[in-house]
């Protein structure tokens, strides 16, 4: 699998916008469904968006519909969570990992708790929205 570096978290205030990059390097995410993760304080990671290898399919958390979208450009071997509307409750820790799956909850969910069972999480981006 490409290692993946995550990037863009930044302290807003609610209501505001974010751009998070998630990049690969030694090897193409051509192949891969990527789906992004949260981990807010004291909870445990949780999905909340995919986008499919070809970019064709996505899905997203119930808690972010409409208001985030998840983007790739594999030219750029780089996928991308647009977050608008941001809520105090979209604070937390942010990572990329390649899905166990095909773009649905479900390995967003598997993915989640194998990746956690491993402790193979990334460094993630925080972000921050507070007033």
């Amino acid at each position: 699998q490409p290692q993946l570096v995550d990037s863009g978290g930044a302290l807003v205030q609610p209501g505001g916008s974010l751009r998070l990059s998630c990049a690969a390097s030694g090897s193409s995410l051509d192949h891969y469904a990527i789906g992004w993760f949260r981990q807010a304080p004291g909870k445990e990671h949780e999905g909340v968006s995919c986008i499919s290898s070809s970019g064709a399919s996505t899905n997203h958390a119930d808690s972010v519909k409409g208001r985030f979208t998840i983007s790739r450009d594999n030219a750029k071997n780089t996928v991308y969570l647009q977050s608008n509307s941001l809520k105090p409750e979209d604070t937390g820790v942010y990572y990329c990992a390649a899905l166990m799956g095909p773009c649905n909850i479900e390995a967003l969910i598997i993915t989640a708790r194998t990746v956690t069972e491993f402790n193979s999480w990334g460094q993630g981006t925080q972000v921050t929205v507070s007033s």
